[in-house]
């Protein structure tokens, strides 16, 4: 292309302005939607009380007065902010509290909590692979994991979502180029609510002499038999791979943390650029997300709870034969429509009867939908209107 500078200058910033014409054109145009009030099963939006299918808080902790009142106490001990990188002044006896809580819970050596989930995963991938490294990552994976991996400088070759054998083609013709290799994905699909083939995943790691490193953002506090995520659900605790996740889901906080071997945490705290020069986690954060760690592993009940509405939920969808909805093994329930269009005006129809159920189009996502999230908070009544609703908006 040929540009022309000189006399007559074009705006830079011009192309901005016509880039959201086209966002808006193709219905992916987003903006904030702001909530008052603590967050649970219904909440008040843009005046209007809703109930919420919208939320990842899974277990209803974020408005648990238990998580308020020690996020209150740090305050009141620490203030409110970390004042400083971890390894100058932001560090707490609180963080490492946490870290010895999370690497307890997930059965692992050590653990190290970062600012947030994305931090985690920018911070791991890049401190563990390099330009001579290969990269293997599902279609589907979260952003965060994604951006990792083009930071880092490796090689990137993305699989199609959940294929084995196509995984396990791509490593037999290029594992044996690159110094090391590592595999990427989530195991909850946070636009789906499919689990990743863990086991097979592992396998396929362990023959090509791969690291493994699994995401369970959408897992921790929900799957497994004591809650600790997708790892424990097949059976995989113990088991070498690296496992990063959230505080801001499931355990009603905010923050990320990354859990494996003692060699691994000592590597990252020297290695990984988003942990070393990013503020330490604010007190708040860290005291509530340890608060919600000790819930998980004394109150089984909220747990049980979130499942018992899943399932009455999916056993009241069969009797919509005109929805599709994704197969899923999670909280996360998606329904596909025709287009970003078609999507916008289910959300809507959903909005006006007192549901919130968002639209979530491209580029987030290939195909259109509403996206349900269930919380263990959740009413019957609450479950059997969205179904109601649903009824006359499919």
């Amino acid at each position: 292309m040929n540009f022309e500078f000189g006399a007559k200058r074009r705006d830079p910033y011009a192309w901005l302005e016509q880039s959201l014409v086209t966002i808006h054109r193709a219905d992916w145009y987003r903006s904030v939607q702001p909530i008052n009030g603590r967050p649970g099963a219904t909440v008040v939006l843009a005046g209007q009380e809703v109930i919420n299918f919208a939320s990842n808080d899974y277990l209803g902790l974020a408005g648990d007065e238990r998580l308020m009142a020690a996020a209150t106490a740090a305050i009141a001990e620490f203030g409110t902010g970390s004042t400083g990188s971890r390894l100058l002044s932001g560090h707490r006896e609180l963080h490492r509290e946490l870290e010895e809580a999370i690497a307890s819970t997930k059965h692992t050596e050590d653990a190290l909590v970062f600012s947030s989930g994305y931090l985690a995963n920018l911070g791991a991938i890049t401190a563990l692979v390099g330009k001579r490294d290969l990269i293997l990552s599902d279609q589907y994976n979260h952003s965060s994991l994604k951006n990792g991996a083009i930071l880092s400088g490796a090689a990137v070759v993305e699989y199609p979502h959940c294929d084995v054998e196509v995984l396990k083609t791509q490593l037999s013709q290029q594992r044996q180029n690159y110094r090391r290799c590592i595999i990427l994905t989530d195991t909850v699909f946070s636009m789906d609510g499919d689990l990743c083939p863990l086991p097979a995943l592992f396998d396929l790691a362990d023959e090509f002499s791969c690291m493994l490193l699994v995401d369970e953002a959408h897992a921790t506090g929900v799957l497994g038999k004591t809650g600790t995520g997708c790892v424990e659900h097949f059976g995989y605790t113990g088991k070498q791979l690296i496992q990063i996740g959230t505080l801001s889901k499931a355990l009603g906080s905010l923050g990320g943390y990354v859990a494996g071997s003692s060699a691994l945490i000592d590597f990252l705290r020297n290695r990984a650029p988003s942990w070393i020069y990013t503020t330490g986690l604010s007190p708040a954060d860290t005291a509530a997300a340890l608060a919600a760690i000790k819930i998980v592993q004394q109150e089984p009940q909220h747990r049980a709870q979130l499942w018992g509405n899943i399932h009455y939920l999916k056993t009241l969808l069969q009797h919509l034969p005109n929805l599709k909805l994704l197969p899923s093994e999670s909280p996360i329930l998606c329904f596909q429509l025709l287009n970003a269009t078609d999507a916008l005006k289910a959300g809507k129809q959903l909005r006006d009867a007192g549901i919130f159920a968002p639209a979530i189009r491209p580029p987030t996502v290939p195909t259109s939908r509403i996206r349900i999230s269930v919380m263990a908070t959740h009413k019957i009544a609450h479950i059997e209107k969205l179904v109601s609703v649903l009824k006359d908006v499919i």
